[in-house]
């Protein structure tokens, strides 16, 4: 009698890799549609730049390994890295510092690392912090929302693909007429000035939690979250585990005092709280894989925007927060892990 064998892996996966990460881009499209109607095309250019650079490291990268590079663009990672880049820059970003950004993430902080499934941090996160500490100063050209009541000067298309490629405004404009510090900003530098929260607040910019525009952006991207783990693309734990990790601590201190502390509803809808806890940190590759792994690793990441944002330099803090827990996920993996079958307790059995 013979036998019909078949070679592993035995059972396919439900979803592969391409089909996650365009699921991930469908859940960001609502939230930049939002974010193009408030903040202009910017988003649009930055994410063009982004995707070129990205792409086209990704294929470079592949080459000079001596692989081919259509496996490596075929699973649209290197799209998902650009969009959360995108996300976190300014409308008003010239295109070489989008460039070096997306460049970093593909070309360092991802392929020599050994490429998708072997880097340590989240690429995204790795080339944020790059433009952040190499181009500071661009990283402060946030238009002011489209709100009737917010005196700012409207860039067209034109003029804003200008400035993208040029870096120079029109000679009749300069940076005050355009570009609008953010809510955190604003909440920071007010606090630092000895203003109350409630004082700061009446600041045009900021809206009923957050700042104005910015809550609907947020309001978008939970949807966009909401729908990947309902189609079990990402989990739930960390997600939770960063808001737990974030609000917590903020309803306390706002509690205590709430003239000097925001509160919750402010960390949660300025800045990039929601894009951090269901596109950034979500990360497959640099994340924690247990369930409870998954957890703490969010409740980490949470709680240090919390602490970056109310003791640290930057105004938002969770570029550093996510790097930071990726250098901790090794640990936490190996305390979280769940028993091995047959040899009790894991780290029992490898002592």
């Amino acid at each position: 009698m013979k036998f019909e064998r078949r070679d592993a892996p035995h059972a396919a996966p439900g979803v592969d890799v391409a089909s996650m990460m365009l699921q991930v881009l469908a859940a960001l499209v609502p939230a930049a549609i939002v974010h193009v109607w408030y903040f202009g095309p910017g988003l649009v250019f930055n994410l063009l730049v982004a995707a070129i650079f990205a792409v086209g490291g990704e294929a470079l990268m592949m080459w000079a390994r001596g692989r081919k590079p259509e496996a490596a663009l075929r699973d649209y990672s290197a799209l998902v890295t650009a969009a959360l880049l995108a996300f976190a820059l300014p409308s008003l970003t010239p295109w070489w510092v989008t460039a070096t950004g997306a460049l970093f993430a593909v070309v360092v902080a991802k392929h020599l690392y050994g490429g998708l499934g072997f880097n340590i941090f989240n690429p995204a996160m790795a080339g944020y912090v790059v433009i952040l500490v190499a181009f500071p100063m661009h990283l402060n050209l946030w238009v002011a929302p489209r709100m009737g009541d917010i005196d700012y000067q409207h860039l067209t298309i034109v003029q804003t693909l200008a400035f993208t490629l040029t870096g120079n405004l029109p000679d009749a404009l300069g940076f005050d007429a355009v570009a609008r510090a953010t809510p955190l900003d604003v909440m920071k530098t007010g606090l630092n000035n000895m203003a109350t929260t409630v004082e700061i607040g009446a600041n045009p910019i900021m809206g009923d939690f957050g700042g104005r525009g910015w809550e609907w952006i947020g309001n978008f991207l939970a949807i966009g979250g909401i729908w990947l783990m309902i189609r079990r693309i990402i989990r739930w734990q960390i997600p939770v585990g960063v808001g737990l990790g974030l609000l917590a601590p903020a309803t306390l201190m706002y509690l205590v005092d709430p003239g000097a502390n925001p509160s919750p509803g402010f960390h949660l809808f300025a800045g990039a709280t929601i894009l951090c806890a269901f596109f950034v940190a979500t990360d497959p590759v640099s994340a924690a894989t247990s369930p409870k792994g998954r957890l703490v690793y969010g409740l980490g990441i949470g709680f240090l925007v919390y602490c970056i944002r109310t003791w640290g330099s930057y105004a938002d803090g969770v570029a550093f927060a996510v790097l930071i827990m990726n250098m901790a996920v090794p640990a936490i993996d190996y305390v979280t892990r769940p028993p091995i079958v047959g040899h009790g307790r894991s780290r029992q059995s490898d002592e």
